[in-house]
């Protein structure tokens, strides 16, 4: 049986998806042309408003590129699986939807960019973060990382390729928050739930201008800023935001 990718949804606006690639829910070949054809079809639903990945059962989020099939693209001297693989991450890191991650086991190597690339990520005490690469001769998370949690920090991880817990990886910065075993996909739902109950294009255009904000001098973030607010100040969502709060009610948003 190929490896999947569950697409449910567990709330009103909000999607789920969930690695079943036992035992360690490595995103191989297969793992990632289902990933990439479940994105696409959550982006194509503009009911939905917030995406959860996880990954199946508590043993691990995902150990990133599958090992076997690494060592048999080594053996007729191929790195599309390193291309192929840095496409799911710039389509998650780029997606429309906002991206919460619920870290409920290991998270290795590039599961650990597939996490990185989630704009929220929550963990299950049980959660360990290793970034693997210098353990099999490879590099990962060299760029991503440092941007999250600051280079002293990224460079304790990347250089040792030793495993950080839950609570270091909160401290790093690396997660947001902690959850019971049993309670995370609850916090996590509730999460997206928050999110989706926001302006949908507001959210929208949050995500893609904080993304740019690193990289921005004052004058460009400005611009970029203005771009975003001109087309949001006309929205009926914005609309229909003043017109709730004159009314004291909650406003229906309608991604419009």
């Amino acid at each position: 049986m190929g490896a999947i990718v569950h697409f449910t949804r567990p709330a009103p606006h909000v999607a789920l998806l969930e690695i079943d690639n036992p035992p360690m829910n490595a995103l191989g070949r297969n793992a990632r042309a289902a990933l990439l054809n479940s994105l696409d079809a959550i982006d194509a639903d503009k009911d939905l408003r917030a995406l959860i990945l996880t990954g199946h059962g508590t043993r691990a989020f995902c150990s990133g590129d599958d090992l076997k099939e690494q060592a048999e693209a080594q053996k007729v001297g191929s790195t599309a699986h390193l291309a192929e693989f840095a496409k799911v991450l710039e389509r998650i890191e780029s997606f429309r939807l906002p991206v919460i991650a619920a870290v409920n086991g290991w998270c290795l190597g590039g599961g650990l960019e597939l996490a990185s690339v989630c704009d929220i990520r929550i963990a299950s005490p049980d959660a360990r973060f290793v970034c693997s690469g210098v353990n099999v001769g490879l590099m990962a998370s060299a760029y991503r990382l440092p941007r999250l949690i600051g280079v002293a920090r990224a460079k304790h991880m990347l250089l040792t390729g030793g495993p950080v817990d839950a609570r270091t990886a909160e401290m790093f910065g690396l997660v947001t928050a902690i959850s019971a075993p049993d309670a995370l996909m609850e916090d996590a739902v509730a999460l997206a739930v928050r999110i989706a109950s926001r302006a949908p294009l507001s959210v929208e255009a949050t995500k893609r201008t904080a993304a740019l904000a690193p990289d921005l001098t004052p004058d460009e973030a400005s611009a970029v800023n203005s771009k975003e607010l001109a087309v949001l100040g006309r929205s009926a969502d914005h609309r229909e935001a003043l017109v709730a709060f004159a009314e004291k009610r909650v406003p229906i948003f309608k991604r419009e």
